[in-house]
């Protein structure tokens, strides 16, 4: 082929031209490896074949998806990541946060999908608490950790709430109590391996259904009792373990309600005064009272049980920083108050008291949370918005125009004691919008909520990392459904949702 040139160059550079022309080498390209030689009509059909072919194969190549960065905690606690492309080099998720955590919480992150629902457990940095543990345990009532939540605490926050769970898990591995001779010792499986398990603690109703009940419904069992295994006393008895947290730490753990005369107790809304106390105006619920004070036929009370446990453990540890962390769920909480009271001055010096409380009701009037004040009892009450049992006991209540109103300083008004950490469902990105009630009262719902708040400008973290297992098992209809589709696309067992009680849970302090 002639390329007519004369009429475009010069005549005096045209013999250059052809001199350079003659030095150029056509080098074969990895996509048209045809490039060398002519290209008749009859492989022009096997040539684009394998034209298209190199193209895949080059395509395939350069979309492998690049190593997950790595993801490392810089001095303010702001997460950053490294071995950022340009365009992440920009930063922009200063500019549209939103995009970063939607990306990072999309199902199209499969392998971090799969993390969340397995069974392995993650947990925030194990950071030592040394000389600031009295500022976790709400010797400033957690001032200026709350929001945003610092990662301690929320660290701390989730293993109390193991505790409660592990207490849910002791019950209902055997829920029965003889009725003719005192129960035998029990073995809980705990959270973490350096506490261990020092006592058995039992609540008793004071009222009892009619023997009609039994004759008209001979197989609720352990549902009618009046004496019910409720928690247990744990100490950390783990040199390293104490060191990080700068003290030995006693756990009582309470869990929520199971049996028929626990609800019955739970709707004697009426308020009783205590009666350690000569203020009449030191009120709280009747039903709580009666749980919290009431001897069984083989059992002593719960109030009866903490005092003894407590004076024991305190006599056993003389001479070391000690502290006392009470924590309950639902039921749980409201007697957490109870215990909390009893035990703060139960001798001359006793250790710092706190309660971590979820999703627990109102416990007493405004005269009951001035004694606890007294006390210096410190309690963290964590409470889902859309929790109803937060919300109750309401009356009795003043209807003013169209809103009820508390009367919180009225002696007879019921009334909400310490401090508040204010969770939501609506925070979480795997929760549905309209989620149902035993969802908003849930624990595990409510773990999943504190490991993920950050803070109430950026309700949920992108990095949580409470696996999203049991929440599918006990809340499969409130989870998105583009959640659970994708757990059954990862060949996910429905079996690895099931939990058996191991002889012995993986510590989250290690």
């Amino acid at each position: 082929m002639q390329i007519g040139v004369g009429l475009s160059l010069p005549a005096q550079n045209l013999n250059v031209f052809h001199a350079r022309r003659a030095s150029f080498k056509c080098h074969k390209s990895p996509l048209n490896p045809s490039s060398q030689k002519p290209v008749s009509s009859a492989s022009s059909t096997e040539l684009t074949r394998e034209h298209l072919s190199n193209l895949e194969k080059l395509l395939q190549k350069t979309s492998q998806p690049e190593p997950e960065p790595v993801i490392k905690a810089s001095g303010n606690g702001l997460i950053q990541p490294k071995g950022k492309g340009l365009l992440e080099g920009l930063n922009l998720s200063r500019i549209w946060p939103e995009m970063k955590a939607a990306e990072e919480m999309s199902p199209r992150h499969l392998n971090r999908l799969k993390r969340l629902l397995s069974k392995t457990m993650e947990y925030s940095p194990k950071n030592n608490l040394g000389s600031r543990w009295r500022e976790y345990h709400g010797c400033n009532d957690w001032s200026g950790l709350l929001d945003p939540l610092d990662e301690n605490l929320r660290r701390e926050v989730v293993r109390y709430g193991e505790f409660v769970q592990a207490a849910y898990h002791g019950f209902h591995s055997n829920p029965a109590m003889s009725t003719g001779e005192a129960p035998l010792p029990r073995l809980v499986a705990l959270p973490d391996r350096s506490y261990k398990m020092t006592k058995s603690l039992y609540a008793t109703s004071s009222i009892g259904l009619p023997k009609w009940v039994d004759e008209v419904a001979p197989d609720l069992g352990w549902m009618t009792q009046r004496s019910s295994w409720i928690g247990y006393v744990a100490v950390c008895d783990d040199k390293k373990e104490i060191h990080r947290m700068g003290r030995r730490d006693i756990v009582i753990a309470l869990r929520g309600t199971a049996t028929c005369l626990e609800w019955s107790e739970n709707f004697r809304a009426q308020l009783a005064q205590i009666s350690e106390s000569d203020d009449p105006t030191q009120r709280v619920e009747c039903g709580f009272l009666s749980l919290h004070k009431t001897r069984g036929a083989h059992v002593p009370s719960l109030a009866e049980s903490v005092v003894h446990e407590v004076k024991r453990l305190m006599e056993m540890y003389k001479g070391e920083n000690l502290s006392i962390t009470i924590t309950g769920h639902s039921l749980g909480a409201a007697l957490s108050l109870l215990v909390a009271d009893e035990i703060s001055s139960c001798a001359p010096d006793v250790p710092p008291v706190a309660v971590f409380s979820f999703g627990g009701p109102r416990v007493g009037n405004k005269g009951f949370v001035d004694r606890l004040n007294k006390k210096n009892v410190k309690v963290l009450r964590i409470v889902n918005n859309q929790d109803l049992i937060t919300k109750v006991p309401v009356l009795p209540s003043v209807l003013t125009g169209e809103r009820f109103i508390q009367q919180e300083d009225n002696p007879w008004m019921y009334s909400h004691v310490g401090t508040e950490l204010q969770i939501d469902n609506k925070m979480s990105p795997y929760l549905k919008s309209n989620v149902d009630v035993s969802c908003c009262h849930d624990l595990e719902a409510y773990l999943h909520l504190v490991d993920g708040f950050l803070s109430s400008k950026c309700p949920f973290r992108s990095n949580a990392k409470r696996s999203l297992a049991k929440l599918l098992q006990n809340q499969k209809s409130n989870v998105k459904q583009l959640y659970t589709h994708k757990a059954l696309s990862l060949n996910l067992d429905r079996n690895r949702f099931s939990f058996p009680m191991a002889s012995c849970l993986a510590s989250p302090s290690q």
